[in-house]
C-alpha cells in the first residue's frame, strides 16, 4: 500500500510515478476523499474537546453548589447533547470516507524504483544477461516436454482431466521422483545459502491476501472456499510473507531468509489459448519459494542476492538461461522493482520465465504492518519484502526433460540430480 501522507504531500510526483505503469491510476478521488475525511477529523475532534470542556464546566459548577435545573447547568447540558449529536453525525460520514479511501489505496500499485527501466510492454524489458550457452542442446529432433514425458510414461494429461479438468496433470513413477527431487534439491541448496526452510499453510485467509497485494485487485486469480474464509496459496510468498503480520521485529532481527515449498494453485483467468499444452501453466503446480524480511537500507544488494540465489540452481542443473529486468508496464502489482529469469525450452526455441525475483520495498509490509524498531531510535520503520521463485518445479522439469533429452528418446538426468534420483536415466 502506498503511504497516504506521500501522496497528500506531493500528488503530482506519485501520479507521473504511477503514469510509468500506465495512465489507468488517477489520484484525484483519493487526494479529494482524503480532504474531506481530514476535515471531518477535524470538526470531530474539535467537537470532542468542546464536550469535554462542557462536561467539566458542568463538574466544577455542581462541586460549587449548583443544582442541574439550574439555567446555566441546563444551557450547558443542552449544548452538550447537541455537540454529542453532531458528534454522532459525524461519525459514520468520518467511517464511510476512512473505507473508501482504504479502498482505492488497496487498489493502487507500488510504485516503480528510479532504477526501473521505463517502458510500456514486455516488449521493453530489458535482458541482462544470459547464462549456458555451452550447454544449449546439440540434439537437432527435441520433442516437446509433454509429449517425451507422455511417451516415457512419466506425465498422463489425460488422468487428470479425468480426475479434475484441463490443466492439471499426474506425474508417474519416474515423473513423481523427478519431481520429488527437485523440490528436495532446491530446499537443499537454499538452506545452504542461508535460508530457514519453512512448511505454511496452503490454506491462507482474506487479510493474508490482502497484506500481500493479491486482494482485492486479483480476486479471480485465486481458489477460494467460501464458506471458511479460505483461499488455496497461489505461491508460498503469501503465507510466508504473513507470518509477521502485525508484529515489531528489532533490527537485531533483520534480514530474515526464509525459503518453502509449497503446492499453489492459480485459475490463470485471462490465460485462455496460452501454453494449453504442457506444464507451463496449470492450475496447481509446486514450487520452491524465497522470501526476505530486510532492512529498508539492504533491500537492494539484498534483491541481487536473492536472484543470485534463484540463478545457482539454474547453474547447477546447467540450463541454459537469462534474466530479463522488468520495464515499468510489466511490473507486478506489489513489485517496485522485478527480474525474470528465464529458462531455455529448445522445442519452442525460446526461453520461458521460471522465475520471478520482486522487490517490494514497504508496500506489502505497510499492508501487512510489520515494522521494526532499532535501538536508540524512536517510533518504527516498515521492513522492506523480497520474494522469489527459487525455482518452479514444473517448468524446471519441462526445462530438463527437453534440454537433458537424448537422440533414442531417453532423458538424462543431470549430475546434480543423480543423487535424489539413484540413477543417470529417465
Amino acid at each position: 500500500m502506498l503511504d497516504i501522507k506521500q501522496i497528500r504531500e506531493n500528488p503530482q510526483a506519485v501520479q507521473e510515478r504511477l503514469n510509468q505503469r500506465s495512465n489507468d491510476y488517477d489520484l484525484a478521488p483519493i487526494v479529494e476523499i482524503d480532504r474531506q475525511q481530514r476535515e471531518l477529523e477535524t470538526q470531530r475532534s474539535q467537537l470532542q474537546a468542546r464536550s469535554k470542556e462542557i462536561a467539566k464546566e458542568i463538574g466544577q459548577k455542581m462541586k460549587g453548589g449548583g443544582k442541574p435545573e439550574d439555567p446555566e447547568i441546563s444551557a450547558l447540558q443542552e449544548e452538550g447533547n447537541q455537540v454529542k449529536s453532531q458528534i454522532g453525525e459525524l461519525e459514520p460520514k468520518e467511517k464511510e470516507l476512512k473505507a473508501q479511501l482504504e479502498e482505492l489505496l488497496l487498489n493502487l500499485p507500488n510504485l516503480p524504483s528510479a532504477t526501473t527501466p521505463i517502458g510500456k510492454s514486455e516488449n521493453e524489458n530489458v535482458e541482462v544477461r544470459r547464462w549456458g550457452d555451452e550447454y544449449l542442446p546439440k540434439n537437432a529432433n527435441i520433442l516437446p516436454h509433454w509429449e517425451i514425458g507422455e511417451k516415457l510414461g512419466i506425465l498422463n494429461f489425460d488422468r487428470a482431466v479425468k480426475v479434475a479438468q484441463s490443466r492439471f496433470v499426474s506425474l508417474i513413477g519416474a515423473g513423481a521422483a523427478l519431481e520429488r527431487a527437485l523440490i528436495n534439491f532446491m530446499l537443499d541448496q537454499q538452506i545452504a545459502a542461508g535460508y530457514l526452510e519453512i512448511m505454511p499453510p496452503v490454506l491462507i485467509n482474506s487479510d493474508s491476501l490482502r497484506a500481500t497485494g493479491q486482494l482485492p485487485k486479483f480476486a479471480e486469480e485465486s481458489f477460494q472456499c467460501r464458506e471458511d474464509d479460505l483461499w488455496l496459496a497461489p505461491t508460498a510468498e503469501v503465507p510466508v510473507t504473513n507470518l509477521y503480520r502485525n508484529e515489531i521485529l528489532t533490527a537485531e532481527d533483520l534480514p530474515i531468509y526464509h525459503c518453502a515449498y509449497t503446492p499453489c494453485f492459480r485459475r490463470e483467468a485471462g490465460s485462455y489459448g496460452k501454453d494449453t499444452r504442457g506444464l507451463i501453466r496449470l492450475h496447481q503446480f509446486n514450487k520452491v519459494e524465497l522470501v526476505k524480511f530486510v532492512h529498508p537500507s539492504t533491500s537492494e544488494a539484498e534483491h541481487e542476492a536473492l536472484v543470485a540465489n534463484a540463478e545457482a540452481i539454474l547453474q547447477a542443473l546447467k540450463l541454459p538461461y537469462r534474466v530479463i529486468e522488468l520495464c515499468t508496464g510489466d511490473l507486478g502489482f506489489s513489485a517496485q522493482k522485478c527480474y525474470d529469469l528465464e529458462v531455455w525450452l529448445p522445442s519452442a526455441g525460446k526461453y520461458r520465465e521460471i522465475s520471478s525475483c520482486s522487490n517490494f520495498g514497504d508496500f506489502q509490509a505497510r499492508r501487512a504492518n510489520i515494522r521494526f524498531k532499532e535501538k536508540g531510535k524512536k517510533g518504527t520503520e516498515f521492513v522492506h519484502t523480497l520474494n522469489g521463485s527459487g525455482l518452479a518445479i514444473g517448468r524446471t522439469m519441462a526445462a530438463i526433460l527437453e534440454n537433458y533429452q537424448q537422440p533414442d528418446g531417453t532423458i538424462k538426468v543431470p549430475k546434480v540430480l543423480q543423487p535424489y534420483l539413484k540413477r543417470e536415466i529417465l
